[in-house]
């Protein structure tokens, strides 16, 4: 039996979520729990069909341009310390509606990945960026002086499988963490980079690295952009990778990449008519 020829007290409204973890989370407006695609729809969570607003118009199998899914924390399933450490940031999440007496033959409402995540007095607010989003991006690349690729992506083309590596936490401070990794190069080589978390309150989430340098008794020193949203203890296992300013020199000189060099560092900027007297 089709959604069409269900009558409308029969017809649940679920939310399937995926982290780019791989955690899967099942959610319904159903007042109990429901096995949809072998994944089981909690209905603890309180998530409710008024929690939903789209724009444009709703197709079935179409994208939401926009939507915002709006629900109280649960400590089960999405948890407010989750949400601010950025757990749920860029999920794929799909609102389909379904027969909960048969629930075999679900219709897809809209699909997104989760953007801003607002909290309030009552829940969370998190908005869902449809495919349409994508029409928001620049059709064509700027020109910069910088390098536009990311260290070790396909069109950087770097080997990064020796430019990681795994150390232990051995003290942080702030946004300051000491590694017991002797320091790369000449100390900074990890700014640019990437810190994951393996272990500890922060196990899956990575933080950027704004800086790093050589410390005391062949310890490196990381200052990441920001400090870690939940706690850190000593022993914690991270992975650290090595980053790039972007520059020709460095791509040429520490990277042998220059070939791959996706910047314009000669081309002349629109100051070039004020560089010359009488201009």
């Amino acid at each position: 039996m089709s959604m069409a020829d269900v009558g409308v007290t029969t017809v649940a409204l679920c939310w399937r979520v995926e982290r780019r973890d791989g955690v899967a989370v099942g959610l319904t407006g159903h007042d109990r729990d429901l096995l949809v695609d072998g994944l089981v729809h909690r209905a603890a969570p309180g998530m409710t069909p008024s929690g939903i607003a789209r724009s444009g118009v709703l197709e079935p199998g179409a994208e939401a341009d926009t939507m915002d899914v709006a629900g109280a924390l649960s400590s089960a399933a999405i948890g407010e310390r989750d949400l601010l450490s950025g757990r749920w940031d860029g999920a794929r999440v799909r609102v389909f509606a379904v027969d909960w007496s048969d629930p075999r033959d679900p219709l897809t409402l809209g699909e997104g990945v989760i953007g801003a995540v607002e909290l309030g007095e009552d829940g969370f607010t998190a908005e869902l960026r449809g495919a349409s989003a994508a029409f928001d991006r620049p059709v064509v690349e700027e020109t910069s002086p910088e390098c536009r690729a990311t260290l070790g992506d396909r069109r950087c083309r770097v080997a990064m499988a020796a430019r990681r590596r795994f150390a232990r936490v051995t003290a942080c401070e702030g946004a300051v963490v000491t590694l017991d990794l002797a320091a790369a190069g000449d100390g900074d080589t990890y700014a640019g980079g990437l810190l994951r978390w393996f272990g500890g309150a922060n196990s899956g989430l990575e933080s950027a690295v704004a800086a790093s340098d050589a410390g005391a008794a062949g310890r490196t020193r990381v200052t990441l952009a920001r400090a870690p949203m939940l706690a850190v203890v000593p022993g914690v296992l991270v992975e650290l990778s090595e980053g790039c300013d972007r520059s020709l020199a460095t791509c040429a000189g520490r990277f042998g990449n220059a070939v791959n060099f996706r910047g314009e560092p000669y081309l002349p900027g629109i100051d070039l008519l004020t560089r010359y007297p009488g201009a």
